[in-house]
């Protein structure tokens, strides 16, 4: 099943059809059995094979934070960035540490939700998309479902010294997350794919796949160093890192489409601006 959030209200999806969800966002991530608990919307809440209103991002009150390093691929390309500033070593004793790089990513009204814009820094010559699978957690630490993210980053405000790590990752439409909330306790297999495209001027600039098969840490292990000193009353989303990086030569631009897919799922797009006021995100 899925979990939608929309100007209209909140819906689950069931074989195709959408049912109305009289509770708030909150308070379905704090059930006991979200599956169950959604398995018995009545027919009654029947909305049709349409859901009503305009896509909001799928989450309520609550924080996300993002896992890193947890691909080779990510440690190689940070080791790369940072190797000027001397912290190229750095990302590769967090790889292959016991303990995970964690790190807030933001606040619910600086998500950016499908279809809206994503923003790059005025100040960042080096932009690029991060997809990720991203663990949507109940207060009690459960894993309950999944949902798609997009971890902007400033891979040159990083690469300058790893302590402005936050300049680089925090700051207003960084972070997106949509389409819908995938609501199983069932591990997405090895074999799911995660897939980025970045079309500008009508044509694909850069385009990347991975498999969940090389995220190096389980999920539930991340979740469990976040709530280890650390509790979320509403529960807490976790984005848990990319395979997928652009070269080197390429960086975001204004008008840029990305779209991320992963399967089960479905897919995310956001377009890129760059600077300017940011309206306030319902």
């Amino acid at each position: 099943m899925k979990l939608y959030r929309t100007t209209s209200g909140v819906f689950v999806e069931r074989d195709g059809n959408f049912f109305s969800i009289p509770d708030a966002f909150d308070a379905l991530l704090a059930h006991a059995d979200l599956s169950g608990y959604l398995a018995s919307i009545p027919a009654s809440n029947s909305v049709g094979d349409t859901l009503p209103g305009t896509l909001l991002a799928p989450i309520g009150s609550q924080e996300v934070w993002a896992a890193g390093v947890t691909y080779y691929r990510s440690r190689s390309a940070r080791m790369a960035e940072s190797q000027d500033a001397g912290g190229g070593s750095f990302y590769d004793r967090v790889y292959s540490a016991e303990r995970p790089e964690l790190f807030f990513k933001s606040t619910p009204n600086r998500v950016a939700a499908p279809g809206t814009a994503v923003r790059i820094r005025s100040d960042a010559k080096w932009s690029v998309p991060e997809p990720e699978l991203t663990l949507v957690v109940s207060p009690a630490g459960k894993i309950i479902g999944y949902t798609i993210g997009n971890d902007m980053s400033s891979r040159d405000i990083e690469g300058e010294n790893p302590l402005y790590l936050p300049q680089a990752k925090v700051y207003d439409r960084s972070c997106a997350l949509g389409p819908c909330v995938l609501v199983t306790g069932e591990m997405l297999p090895g074999t799911a794919a995660i897939r980025l495209s970045i079309e500008r001027a009508g044509a694909v600039e850069f385009s990347g796949e991975t498999t969940l098969a090389a995220l190096k840490r389980a999920p539930q292990m991340l979740v469990d160093y976040l709530f280890r000193e650390d509790h979320f009353p509403s529960g807490t989303y976790l984005m848990t890192g990319t395979g997928i990086v652009p070269p080197d030569t390429f960086t975001l631009a204004a008008g840029d489409k990305v779209t991320i897919a992963i399967d089960e799922i479905g897919a995310l797009e956001n377009v890129v601006v760059q600077g300017g006021p940011i309206p306030l995100l319902s």
